[in-house]
């Protein structure tokens, strides 16, 4: 009995030291939120993913019961907001609303610096997603899918695409559905969505994938008019318009669709963690937000965090392996 007693002793202490480390984190998610928490978009305000974050963040402040304030970090396709919540404090109050450029970079050997977020930022919970439209000039002669292949076969003058800029969701998107149609254009980039849309309302450029919550104003005036989008299903933005597997396209096993998901520094707390996925799987359930989010056809997905990191490993896969087939390049 006296020889067992210093190794029951040395055992005691043993698990109060392994359960000691636990305790300040129970307690930062009892206490968790205490003050206002940011949460940063790699956009200028207006944009898709903007947008997302300004519909959510009243509802979700009031579950969590503390201010939530959008700060909007532009520049590099989102990485410098990426990088910046890359770099914050793992307490809960710096987190990011990203769209799927983010499982996109990762695919670019040239893209400098790196930026993987498998391992700098710690998945919360997906949001939601949203289809795009491949849309063109009034000025361009195809009404279909099947009319643009043929007219970009037998122009004497190329095509030209206008990108939201190298490495954007549009871009990749683009060349994702130019390999798939086989349709011949020549990419021309600009500084953001905003420009590339001025552009082809001007009837400078011919081709644009545009989010259908942007084209669809411009498709009602018949100033642009749509021939396919990017959702599994038609949307109700543009119920008239085919989806790409309706109008023949097959495509990478890539998602062309905008979705957006909620992120924070890696190594957050599980406990305040678990608390952000609740708020956010309960703000979307809110019948307020999903209607607000339906007439921007925007559709609510919410996805755990562990599903988040799944999807987005998978994503991340597949535009690398497309990426590297076709030898794109970022810069």
């Amino acid at each position: 009995m006296r020889r067992s007693m210093p190794l029951l002793f040395a055992a005691a202490v043993l698990a109060t030291l392994l359960a000691a480390p636990l305790v300040p984190s129970v307690r930062a998610a009892d206490d968790y939120p205490s003050r206002p928490i940011r949460l940063a978009v790699g956009f200028a305000p207006g944009g898709a993913t903007d947008v997302v974050a300004r519909l959510i963040t009243g509802q979700l402040s009031q579950e969590l019961g503390q201010t939530i304030y959008v700060e909007n970090i532009p520049g590099a396709s989102g990485f410098i907001a990426w990088r910046n919540i890359a770099a914050a404090a793992p307490d809960g109050y710096s987190l990011l609303m990203a769209e799927n450029a983010i499982a996109i970079r990762p695919g670019f050997k040239d893209m400098t610096p790196t930026f993987d977020p498998l391992t700098q930022l710690e998945p919360v919970a997906a949001v939601a997603h949203s289809p795009l439209a491949l849309v063109v000039a009034e000025k361009v002669p195809a009404n279909t899918v099947a009319e643009l292949i043929a007219l970009s076969r037998k122009t004497e003058k190329k095509l030209d695409y206008a990108s939201a800029g190298n490495g954007s969701v549009a871009q990749l998107v683009w060349e994702v559905v130019k390999d798939g149609a086989k349709i011949d254009a020549v990419d021309v980039p600009y500084r953001g969505g905003g420009p590339a849309m001025a552009a082809i309302i001007s009837n400078q450029v011919d081709l644009i994938m545009a989010s259908t919550q942007v084209a669809q104003p411009q498709v009602e005036s018949k100033r642009l008019k749509a021939l396919a989008v990017t959702g599994k299903t038609r949307s109700p933005a543009l119920p008239n318009v085919p989806t790409l597997a309706e109008a023949g396209v097959k495509h990478a096993d890539v998602d062309l669709q905008f979705w957006f998901a909620v992120f924070a520094p890696k190594g957050l707390p599980e406990p305040i963690r678990a608390k952000l996925e609740k708020a956010v799987e309960k703000t979307l359930a809110s019948p307020a937000i999903r209607e607000r989010l339906a007439a921007l056809d925007i559709t609510p997905d919410f996805g755990t965090g562990a599903m988040l990191q799944k999807q987005l490993a998978n994503e991340i896969k597949n535009w690398k392996t497309f990426i590297e087939a076709k030898d794109l390049k970022a810069q």
